[in-house]
């Protein structure tokens, strides 16, 4: 098997601060792996991540309004990112099951999308982060509404799902350009 460029020490530009060019869930061959944490220090860790949905203005009303048939589509979509938050370790393949110290998901309508906004933030004290898990609450999240307003809206958008910030662990604190 032809061993990644990456693994060969390709020479390969600069990279913008946040992006690694190490690709830890591959061995020297290219194979996939799950990496060993088992060395790494027990440290306080968190990840936020944002995303949004966006639909016509009718069907923002009747989500602000609660007039949907499935129901009240803010406690669902918050409900539906905090179960998924906890099996992303189930959903993602090389992902690590994690003790899980505290999910937050909010849901905001903004009427200037019109829509909702979307924040995930995950907690745990580990050997490894959350960003995994903040990304995946946000998006079931965003999942949810959809799911509960399509019989009135096929045209809704689900966009800019990012991690936002991610603190603890050995390579220190992330936080994004707006």
């Amino acid at each position: 098997m032809t061993e990644h460029p990456s693994a060969a020490g390709a020479a390969q530009p600069d990279l913008p601060a946040g992006v690694t060019r190490e690709l830890s869930h591959l061995d020297r061959a290219g194979n996939f792996q799950m990496v060993d944490v088992g060395d790494k220090p027990i440290s306080v860790r968190s990840a936020v991540a944002t995303g949004v949905i966006r639909m016509h203005q009718e069907t923002f009303n009747l989500i602000r309004d609660n007039g949907l048939k499935k129901g009240d589509v803010i406690p669902v979509a918050r409900l539906a990112g905090m179960q998924a938050a906890k099996r992303t370790a189930e959903l993602v393949p090389l992902c690590h099951p994690l003790p899980l110290s505290g999910i937050d998901v909010l849901v905001t309508l903004d009427e200037a999308l019109p829509g909702c906004r979307v924040e995930g933030l995950v907690r745990t004290t580990a050997q490894t982060g959350v960003e995994m898990e903040a990304l995946t609450a946000v998006s079931v999240a965003l999942l949810a509404i959809y799911d509960m307003a399509k019989a009135v809206d096929r045209t809704m958008v689900i966009s800019d799902v990012v991690l936002r910030e991610k603190r603890g662990g050995t390579k220190g604190d992330f936080i994004s350009s707006p």
